[in-house]
Formats: structure tokens, C-alpha cells, sequence
């Protein structure tokens, strides 16, 4: 009877507790919370670090005072297009922000893998620079906003090589500074090299081309201290290396710690730029987890503070105006704004010297001599010759031995 009288007032009591949690969760307004998954190149993008702009911190404060809505950036990154490919191609899903380059770009758009982008979400669209829009590697703007861009050139050591020998791609094959000279350790970039010295086009799908350029490889072995990626900025830096093929931006970055280094586009015979021009694109993979908030992402990096903060961050070249017409941007920069901005003619030297997505059989033809180029000939060769050598002891012993095994026979028999 006891537990009777006690279990209505217990009943009435946790009755009483729920109805008043459920009021005080419905009294007070329940933010929404989103995460933003960016995956980009490393060191591309302004962190906060050295007193830099944290550009994604500004983006999630944006986002609370604009919408409403607590924005966390989950910001990873990648090392290569190739591995961004292999990272997306494999199933990996929930990005929202990937940054490819112009050939890559191609090749996702051709497979599918990109979301067609809803430009009204992204009307700081304007302030990119027509000469990026519209490109053969999203020639329907329907992919893409461009982020960055830049040249390969040549940076030597004004300490070593002599001013007369620069100006074209033929530094890199000049016995003189046999040692001193660094060659990129990636397929397309060191064949971009030869081809542009052969006025071959870096686009090419004759295979006898791409072995024409491997030749030229072949012969620049010998005078190659190391093939390198961003093994280079120590080598330049520190003196270690005389001449590398390397993007304008890194230069920049470089010359910062070694005043003894300059920089050059290489030229052919008429006077023209023959180098790479790369763009590197903001897109949206399939499979991402909130498209408008990317599109908002894009907008906001396209606007004046953030972008300024970008470019000097990462010292490559903006298309957008609101960069290059920043008076701050343009002081800081000084003279070396002619260095990243050239007064060439971009579309006709990106439409001819660009890389674009080669077919699979060309690629892996390339996949191939590459790895052909990078095999150490000179060992191979010794061992061949050692083999040869062995064998042909071997081959005398065992002549010998007959011989003396059948003077042996011919004894017992006699």
C-alpha cells in the first residue's frame, strides 16, 4: 500500500521534470552549426601565422554575424593534383572545397566528378580578370573560379652563371655548370622543359615526340645535380645549386634569403615567353556536404581583405581585380609585380604553352619513359659489363677444364 501511495507523486514529479526541460529547450533558440570541409594545396592559403590574416577564422565570424549559423572550416591538405585525384577517385566523400590546377581540373570535369557551380551565390565572380574565364580547362564557366596563377621560369645564382649564358631553356643543358643545375622531380614539369627547348608541343600525343624530349633528358643527366620539388628552396637558398627550373612565386620567396639569386622567362630566337602558365581553379567535387555554404566560401575569399591577404601570403599572381588595383598590395609588392604580372599576352601563351588532361595512353607512355629516364643507366651499365665479364671467365674455365679432361681420357685409353 506504501509503494502505492508514493509511485502518484514520483509520476507527478518526473512528469513535471520532463515538461520543463522540453519548455527550457524550446525557450531558448538552438544555433545551427555547419562544418565546411576545404582541402587545398599546403601553405595556400593565409593562416595566421607571422601575423597574417587567418582567413578561415574571418570566414566563420563572417558567417555567424551574416547568416546566423556557427561556420566551422575543417581545412586539410594535399601535395599534388595527382594525389587530390587519387584522394577523390577512391571514394572519398564530404569535401567542399577542393583547389585543382588546370589539367586536373579537365580531367575531373570529363569523369564527372564536379558540381556545376550556381554562380548567383557568387557574385565577387565579376572582379576576376576576363583573361581567366572561360579557359579550355572550363571553357563554359560552369566549373570553376580561378584562384591563382603562375609562371615557370628559370632562377639562377648571379654568383655562378654568367649573364650572357641566360635567356633561353638552354641553361639547363650548359656543360659549364655541370653539378650545379636541379631538374623538377615530377613527369610533365622536367619533359616541359625539354619540349619547350625543341619547340615541341607540351601537349603532344605522338609518342615519338615525348621520346625526342626524353633524349634531350637523357643528355642533361649527366650535368643534373638532383631532381627535386620543394627540395629546391634549400638547395637555391643555401648556395648548394646554381640553376633551377622553378615558378615565379617561389623565386620570391627565395630571393628573401639569398640576395645572390635572379630570375628569368625563358625566351626563344623571336623574343616570345615559351614557358608553363598553370591556374589554379576554387570547385565544389561531387558528394560535398553543404554547396551553398562552398559557394558563400568561394564569394567571401574573392572579396577585397581576404583575397590581398591570400596573394601576399602565397607570393603567386591574382586574377582578381580588387588584388591587383589594392594600392597595399601593389606597395608591398613594388618591382616584383612585374615579375608576376609579365606584360605578355596570357591566353595566347597559357592557349599554347599550358599543360592540358592527356588521354590515358599518352599518359601512361609518359608514365613510362619517365620512369625509363629515372633508372641509373650507369650502374646498370657496370653490372651489365660485370656479367659479362664472369661469364666469360666461366666460359674459359670450363674450356679449359675440357680440354684437360679429355687429355686425361685420351692418356688412359693410349
Amino acid at each position: 500500500m506504501k509503494l502505492k501511495k508514493l509511485f502518484l507523486p514520483l509520476f507527478l514529479l518526473l512528469l513535471l521534470t520532463a515538461v520543463l526541460l522540453t519548455l527550457s529547450s524550446c525557450g531558448g533558440e538552438k544555433k545551427e552549426k555547419v562544418v565546411l570541409n576545404v582541402y587545398n594545396w599546403g601553405e595556400y592559403i593565409s593562416d595566421g601565422s607571422e601575423g597574417t590574416l587567418d582567413v578561415n577564422r574571418m570566414f566563420e565570424e563572417y558567417y555567424l554575424e551574416t547568416y546566423g549559423v556557427e561556420m566551422t572550416v575543417n581545412y586539410t591538405t594535399y601535395a599534388s593534383n595527382e594525389d587530390l585525384y587519387a584522394k577523390l577517385k577512391s571514394g572519398a566523400t564530404g569535401y567542399d572545397i577542393i583547389i585543382p590546377s588546370d589539367y586536373m581540373i579537365q580531367r575531373m570535369a570529363n569523369e564527372g566528378m564536379l558540381e556545376k557551380l550556381n554562380y548567383a551565390n557568387i557574385p565577387n565572380y565579376r572582379h576576376i580578370a576576363d583573361y581567366c574565364k572561360g579557359l579550355r580547362y572550363d571553357p563554359n564557366e560552369e566549373y570553376t573560379v580561378a584562384y591563382t596563377y603562375g609562371m615557370v621560369g628559370i632562377i639562377y645564382n648571379t654568383k655562378i652563371v654568367d649573364e650572357e649564358d641566360v635567356g633561353g631553356w638552354d641553361l639547363l643543358w650548359n656543360e659549364k655548370y655541370k653539378g650545379q643545375i636541379l631538374q623538377f622531380n615530377n613527369s610533365r614539369d622536367a619533359f616541359g622543359t625539354a619540349m619547350y627547348s625543341l619547340d615541341i608541343n607540351v601537349n603532344t600525343r605522338d609518342i615519338a615526340e615525348w621520346k625526342e624530349a626524353l633524349s634531350m633528358l637523357v643528355k642533361q643527366k649527366p650535368l643534373i645535380q638532383s631532381y627535386v620539388m620543394d627540395e629546391v628552396y634549400n638547395k637555391m637558398e643555401r648556395g648548394e645549386a646554381a640553376i633551377a627550373p622553378y615558378y615565379a612565386g617561389d623565386y620570391l620567396s627565395m630571393v628573401e634569403n639569398n640576395e645572390d639569386l635572379a630570375f628569368y622567362y625563358p625566351q626563344n630566337e623571336k623574343g616570345e615567353t615559351v614557358t608553363n602558365i598553370f591556374v589554379d581553379a576554387m570547385c565544389i567535387p561531387k558528394g560535398c556536404g553543404n554547396k551553398e555554404a562552398a559557394e558563400r566560401y568561394i564569394n567571401f575569399l574573392l572579396s577585397e581583405e581576404p583575397a590581398v591577404a591570400i596573394a601576399e601570403y602565397i607570393y603567386y599572381a591574382s586574377p582578381n581585380s580588387l588584388v591587383y588595383n589594392n594600392e597595399g598590395y601593389r606597395e608591398t609588392l613594388g618591382e616584383d609585380m612585374e615579375m608576376l604580372y609579365p606584360d605578355i599576352d596570357f591566353e595566347a601563351v597559357y592557349g599554347e604553352y599550358s599543360y592540358e588532361n592527356l588521354d590515358i595512353a599518352t599518359l601512361q607512355a609518359v608514365n613510362d619513359l619517365w620512369e625509363q629516364l629515372k633508372i641509373d643507366s650507369s650502374t646498370l651499365g657496370n653490372g651489365v659489363y660485370i656479367a659479362c665479364a664472369v661469364l666469360l671467365v666461366l666460359l674459359v674455365a670450363w674450356a679449359v677444364f675440357s680440354y684437360v679432361m679429355k687429355l686425361r681420357r685420351r692418356r688412359y685409353y693410349w
